[in-house]
């Protein structure tokens, strides 16, 4: 392991490596998800719909200050080092590194003072002491983000997977611990108090995960000192570019990364105000049920849409490196393969992932969040929601790829229109009908799709056609769409004969609803997988030299031939 998380020699990567490093970043996404959504459950249970509320108006401020601060630093780092490693300058390398540093202490700073001193002017009453809880995490992720940038750059994201694993396992232990321990201290106090204590509880895990990630990513680097040194002083390229030079392209690279990655988030936060605002000011709705029911879009069903969207996120992380590496070498040829590249394996994931969270989307809700009063609202936004997880899906990576080819600023201006549109959707779907948090729904889909098109445009554009890799799309749509009416079917036969048995009803206690969903599940998800890969392989979507591509690419090959899948 102690070798593993050593730098390798960069001149050394192959030209499926981008395909290998988004692997492991997408498998380290998968497992955090994982592990976040088995700890959501039980955490909702402790702390309830309503902490669930105030903990999620809390963590959208939070991420607002956090994305202003330092959270497109590891991004900013990885374009601007994997530069200048491309071309052996790692002296100029290490210094943008330290640039970056700074600037996240000085921004992680005074975002956390911001965050501390003016909760009171950023979310509701009842809020502000969980708010005020997560000020310390804006700084910590300040250093994280820029260690994890720094092993990205060098194109190797095991070290960036294996941090956000550990991460997420002291976050969901500690905010469970934390959450059921000061809910207990205000025990008797009301429903509210304990609502309050336990969203407090539950960011204070949130920042345990944070400090353990950045414990473990430091001493990452202090193993590789020696290995940065020798890289650092067997540079031998003609000059060293000044710290104020490099301060001024850190700024020109890193404004523009968050300003768009401020915008593209911007909408969960404003969203959330005027979804608030509107219901309790103009409606006269109680804070409490507003917050509540903003609480089962935003912790059950946002989350879940967002288990596959990570998984293109991951692979943006992987994308930028290896595009901004070739454009910067100027192969055109190769910067345009890497894209299609992205494109195609963040397609091949997403459309599956949105025709099963459509079709199979009460079961997955009922297993992940199974508290009968709002599974059938929870799962009914699911299924409305999944619209978007390949919209996002996509316009992730591309919106990843026009930053690694000095196109930085058009992902914010398609971000700003998409923002605008379906801010004045949402305000007129609230004051004009009783559609509620469905409204949240539709202003997404309409945001979603805006920023897709837009990334689309703008790819063929500057960079030509057959960036996106239109004609492949189809048969893995295809795939999906039988994986999705298959997998349901086999779940709603299965779900018939227990009802025919009495096993599962809905008049059974929920613990044995939960089973029978549960059992009905597995085989569902079973024959989806063979379903969409079987299709995938028959309309020759997916050939041998793609699995190859792939991590474990021989393993793949082997067991696709044992299945008949490829001759």
């Amino acid at each position: 392991m102690k070798d593993a998380l050593l730098l390798a020699d960069d001149r050394n990567r192959g030209r499926n490596e981008i395909v290998v490093q988004a692997g492991i970043l997408a498998a380290a996404s998968i497992i955090v998800r994982i592990i976040g959504l088995l700890y959501q459950s039980p955490l909702t249970a402790i702390i309830g719909d309503e902490g669930n509320g105030y903990y999620s108006l809390a963590y959208n401020i939070y991420t607002i200050v956090l994305l202003i601060s330092s959270y497109s630093i590891p991004s900013a780092i990885s374009k601007l080092m994997s530069a200048k490693i491309a071309v052996g300058e790692y002296r100029n390398a290490q210094r943008i590194f330290r640039v970056c540093l700074g600037y996240c202490l000085a921004a992680g700073l005074l975002g956390a003072a911001l965050l501390y001193f003016g909760a009171g002017f950023l979310v509701g009453p009842n809020s502000v002491p969980v708010l005020r809880v997560f000020a310390p995490t804006i700084f910590c992720f300040g250093i994280l983000g820029s260690l994890r940038g720094y092993f990205q750059a060098h194109s190797s994201m095991l070290q960036t997977s294996l941090s956000q694993i550990l991460e997420q396992i002291f976050n969901a232990a500690m905010s469970l611990f934390f959450a059921w321990l000061l809910m207990r201290s205000v025990r008797g106090q009301g429903t509210t108090a304990e609502a309050v204590y336990g969203a407090m509880g539950s960011a204070l895990g949130t920042g345990s995960g944070v400090l353990a990630a950045l414990i473990f990513m430091a001493a990452v680097y202090f193993l590789n000192r020696k290995r940065i040194r020798s890289m650092v002083g067997g540079d031998t390229t003609a000059g060293t570019d000044s710290y104020r030079s490099i301060a001024r392209e850190v700024i020109r690279v890193v404004t523009p990364f968050i300003l768009s990655s401020f915008v593209l988030n911007l909408t969960t936060s404003l969203n959330q105000t005027i979804y608030t605002k509107i219901l309790m000011n103009a409606r006269g709705f109680e804070e409490a049920s507003v917050t509540m029911h903003y609480g089962i879009f935003s912790r059950k069903a946002t989350v879940i849409t967002n288990i596959p969207i990570s998984i293109a996120t991951a692979t943006s992380a992987a994308v930028i490196p290896h595009i901004s590496s070739a454009y910067a070498t100027g192969d055109r040829a190769e910067t345009k393969r890497r894209c299609c590249q992205a494109v195609w394996l963040t397609a091949l994931i997403a459309l599956p992932c949105t025709a099963g969270l459509i079709f199979l989307a009460e079961p997955v809700t009922m297993i992940l969040f199974p508290q009968r009063s709002s599974l059938k609202e929870a799962s009914l936004l699911l299924a409305l929601l999944a619209v978007t997880v390949f919209f996002y899906s996509i316009s992730t990576i591309t919106t990843a790829i026009l930053q690694s080819t000095e196109h930085m600023n058009l992902p914010l201006v398609n971000a700003g229109a998409a923002l605008a549109v379906q801010t004045a959707v949402l305000v007129l779907l609230l004051r004009k009908t009783d559609l509620g948090n469905y409204a949240l729904v539709a202003a997404s889909i309409v945001y979603s799709v805006m920023i897709y098109a837009a990334n689309e445009y703008f790819l063929r554009k500057y960079l030509g056609r057959g960036v996106s890799p239109g004609r492949k799309y189809l048969g893995p749509v295809l795939a999906s769409l039988a994986m999705g009416i298959g997998s349901a079917a086999v779940y709603r036969i299965i779900r018939f004969v227990f009802s025919m048995a009495g096993f599962g009803t809905e008049t059974d206690p929920i613990h044995t609803q939960y089973f029978a969903n549960l059992i009905a599940f597995i085989p569902a998800f079973i024959a989806a997988v063979l379903i969409y890969a079987s299709l995938l392989f028959a309309l020759k979507s997916v050939t041998e030299s793609d699995l190859l591509a792939m991590p474990k690419g021989k393993v793949l090959v082997r067991f696709a031939k044992k299945l008949r899948w490829i001759k």
